[in-house]
Order: structure tokens, then C-alpha cells, then sequence
């Protein structure tokens, strides 16, 4: 044990890595809740994608713990999953095969950059400012979406707004609406939406009060709270369907369905839609490796898990091979990816919920080997996670946003060189409901007003590669 982890180097022991390692269990463990009840919307089995959830963060856990001896945690990331099903599925129309197809590439991509110098190419290409109001527009997107899916937004539309409908069997499938379009707040007049409001004031008081778990225990309170209001009925559950063993028969339906013939083998078919695929195949890439190495750097900088030499192999590393922590824990992450998308899960990343383990001492792998072992133990869980309702469930994603916000303090509001397309990459997220598309924006916006400015010089050949390919997928959907 102490050959493997350096225990007593890293000024640590066995029983508070152990502690480290249930604090930061308890931090994340709603992923397990909120991840099959985001990705099942994009047509996946729910219980296939609970078990692939837990996969996929046991052997990510495991690798960072073992290979980068470090005390982080994985699991598919918030912001990602939600990028899956309500951008990549819903909003353009691929299939959730297809987005798995692209999510293994976007692993196999952050590896490539991880092990190269490419990577050193891709941070330094983009604007520090940028990265941050990436990390924020991806809080407000996540924060968007925990308050639709707990109702308390309605929207609201004249006839006029309609521009096109898709109507399948006599019944409405779809409406695009213009921009009359007006989101309110919706009436507070049945026992969903008040459930809503109450777990969302449930959990920002134990957020608030700093309670361990407390997104988690604000989930379970949430869910009791919807026994006496009739809307969790066990009478509906089907305990069978959701047994652990049912779960793994549904594994089969997404396990190594990125390769199949709907996944790879028609993902790139349509060359018009080229351009699109390799822009969200980006927009999964960039969301991942800036999240990831956020959390590096913020949490291990303050604790001293990563030295001054950890983070300046973020940019000058050019060589194949690991010399340093970071380049292991980067390469952990994305391992994890390539193999979440292979059970069938989105990307798989480093939780900032590992500060709460960090915050309680772990300080060594040995913390994330026994997260691994706690998540591997929840898979017995597998029948309760089909009572818990989508208004449990949102208030996570309305608190993991408000969250992910902080990265807007590190930018220069006061500077509108920085701020606009710090701006437009944060809000076209949201409003747009795309990641890629805010990031599009924000990437176009900053070179116009750089070449404005007449500092195209400091504008990377790597910038200008990507704003291109943005606009040509722009071009080839308005000629569609």
C-alpha cells in the first residue's frame, strides 16, 4: 500500500483517504440519478445507462487512482450529458449510436492531445478568457435545463410564430417556432412544480449550510416529499424491469453501439453534415479537456497534489510519454471517455466534487480507488434510482450550474475585447441550447474584434482553422 500510493510522502494514511474517499462518493453520487434520467431522453435505455454510469466511473476512478495517483473522482460529466441528449439528439438530429460514435472520437481525440504536443497547440490557441466563459456558458446551459425539467418555465406563442411543424401519424412531433416566443414563470398550481420548488429550496439550504452530500441527500428528500404529493407512485414501478439484472441485459442494447451500423458506420455517410460532425466532436473535446483541466489546476494548486512543474506540462509538454501527475491524471480522463462511450454513456470526466474529498484530506490515489469501489457497490441501488422523479433530479442541475458560474469571476467584464465574446459564447449556450453553438459564437465574435482592432497576429492558426469550419457548418445548414 504505501510502495504504491506514497502515503507517507504525501503526509497521509489509510483511514483519511478512506474518509476522502465517502466525502467525495457523497459529493457526486447524484450523477447516478441525474445521468440515465438525461440520457434516457435521447431514446437510451434508462437502466442500460445507469449501469454504464456506474462502468464507466469505476474504471476511470480506478485508473486515475492507480496510473496518476491522484485523489480524483469520474463519472459522465454534467453539462456533457445534457450537451448529448438536448443538442446532439434532440436539436440535430443524430442518433444517440451517432453521439456515442462521436463521443468514443472526442476520447480517442484528448488522448491524442495528451500524449503530443498538439495539446500544448489547442490551450495556448485559446484565450484564457474564452476557456472561462466556456466553463460559465456551460453552467447556464446545465442550470437552463434543470429548470425546464422541473417545469418551472413555461413558454408561450401566437400561431403566427409557427414556421414549420413535423406531424407523424395525425400527431405533433415537433414545432419551430419564430421569435415570438416568450419563456415565463410557470403557475404554481400543482403538485409537480410545488415539488420542484421545494427540493430546489431543500437543497440550497443544505448546499448552503455546507452539509456533505448535499446535492444527494437533497435528491432523496425531494423524492420522499413526492410520495405524500402522488407524484412518486410505487404502485408504477416495475421492480423487475429495474432489477440489477435487467439492467444488464439492457447494457447489451448500448454496449458497442457507437461501432454499429448506427453509430460509426452511419455518422459520417452524409458528407453535407461533415462539417457538423467534426464541430461537435470539437465542442465535446474542448468542453472536456478545459473542464478537466480546470479542476486540476483550481482544486491540486491550493493543496500541492500538483507542483508548479504539473501545470506548466499543460503547455510545454511536446514530447510522447508522462513525465509529470498531470500528464497521467489527463490521460485517466480521457481514457475514461473512450471507454464510458463503449458501455454507453457520454464523456466521462474529473468531478469537481473531488475537492470535498481533498477538503477532508485524500491527498493519494488510494482516495479514488475506494470512490471506485463505492460506485461499484451502488450498482445493488439499481431498482431505487426508477422511483426517483425528473423534479428530484433538477434540482441538481440547477445547483451544479450555479456551480460552474464561478468561471465567470477570472474574466475582465470591464474589458469589451474580452467580455463580448465572453459574452456570446456564455449566453448562446443557454439560449441557443448548444454548447457548440455558443462556442462558435464566442470563437467568431473574438477574432472579428481582433482583426477590428488590428491584432490579427495574435489570433492562432488554430483559431482561424476552427472559426472556419464553424461558418462553413453554418453555410451548409442554411442551404439545407
Amino acid at each position: 500500500m504505501e510502495k504504491l500510493f506514497k502515503l507517507k510522502e504525501n503526509g497521509t494514511t489509510v483511514s483519511t483517504e478512506l474518509m476522502a474517499g465517502v466525502t467525495t462518493f457523497f459529493a457526486m453520487s447524484y450523477i447516478l440519478f441525474v445521468n440515465p434520467s438525461i440520457l434516457s431522453s435521447a431514446g437510451m435505455p434508462f437502466q442500460a445507462v445507469f449501469l454504464a454510469t456506474i462502468i464507466a466511473s469505476v474504471i476511470g476512478t480506478l485508473v486515475m487512482g492507480l496510473f496518476a495517483n491522484v485523489p480524483y473522482a469520474q463519472a459522465p460529466g454534467m453539462g456533457l450529458n445534457a450537451f448529448f441528449t438536448y443538442t446532439v439528439v434532440a436539436g440535430l438530429g443524430y442518433s444517440w449510436q451517432e453521439a456515442l460514435a462521436m463521443v468514443f472520437i472526442c476520447g480517442l481525440i484528448n488522448i491524442l492531445i495528451t500524449v503530443t504536443k498538439i495539446r500544448k497547440m489547442i490551450i495556448r490557441a485559446i484565450p484564457e478568457s474564452m476557456q472561462q466563459a466556456i466553463g460559465g456558458g456551460i453552467g447556464i446551459f446545465v442550470a437552463y435545463v434543470g429548470l425546464k425539467n422541473a417545469g418551472l418555465l413555461a413558454f408561450s406563442a401566437t400561431g403566427a410564430d409557427v414556421t414549420s411543424s413535423i406531424v407523424t401519424d395525425n400527431q405533433i412531433q415537433s414545432v419551430a417556432m419564430g421569435s415570438g416566443v416568450v419563456p415565463a414563470l410557470a403557475n404554481f398550481n400543482n403538485a409537480p412544480v410545488l415539488l420542484a420548488v421545494l427540493g430546489l429550496f431543500i437543497t440550497i439550504i443544505l448546499v448552503i449550510k455546507k452539509v456533505r452530500g448535499a446535492i444527494l441527500i437533497g435528491i432523496i428528500l425531494t423524492t420522499l416529499l413526492g410520495i405524500p404529493m402522488g407524484v412518486v407512485q410505487f404502485s408504477s414501478i416495475d421492480w423487475q424491469a429495474n432489477s440489477l439484472s435487467s439492467s444488464i441485459g439492457a447494457l447489451g442494447t448500448t454496449f458497442g453501439a457507437a461501432f454499429g451500423a448506427e453509430g460509426l458506420g452511419s455518422l459520417f455517410s452524409d458528407s453535407s453534415k461533415l462539417p457538423q460532425v467534426l464541430m461537435t466532436i470539437l465542442a465535446f473535446s474542448l468542453s472536456d479537456t478545459f473542464d478537466t483541466i480546470g479542476t486540476f489546476i483550481g482544486t491540486g494548486r491550493r493543496t500541492g497534489i500538483f507542483s508548479k512543474e504539473d501545470e506548466m506540462a499543460i503547455e510545454n509538454a511536446n514530447t510522447l510519454g508522462f513525465k509529470t501527475k498531470m500528464d497521467k491524471a489527463l490521460f485517466a480522463d480521457a481514457i475514461a471517455t473512450s471507454i464510458g462511450a463503449i458501455f454507453g454513456t457520454s464523456n466521462t470526466t474529473t468531478y469537481v466534487e473531488s475537492a470535498a474529498g481533498i477538503g477532508a484530506g485524500g491527498r493519494t490515489g488510494l482516495t479514488s480507488v475506494f470512490v471506485a469501489i463505492l460506485f461499484a457497490l451502488s450498482s445493488l441501488l439499481s431498482p431505487v434510482i426508477a422511483v426517483v422523479p425528473a423534479q428530484a433530479t433538477s434540482s441538481a442541475l440547477i445547483i451544479v450550474g450555479v456551480m460552474m458560474l464561478a468561471s465567470f469571476a477570472d474574466i475582465n467584464w470591464l474589458d469589451l475585447e474580452e467580455a463580448i465574446p465572453a459574452f456570446f459564447a456564455s449566453i448562446f449556450m443557454g439560449l441557443c441550447y448548444s454548447i457548440s453553438y455558443g462556442i462558435a459564437a464566442g470563437f467568431i465574435t473574438y477574432t472579428l474584434i481582433k482583426v477590428i482592432n488590428s491584432k490579427s497576429k495574435e489570433i492562432s492558426p488554430v483559431l482561424w482553422v476552427v472559426d472556419a469550419l464553424f461558418i462553413a457548418n453554418f453555410a451548409i445548414l442554411a442551404l439545407l
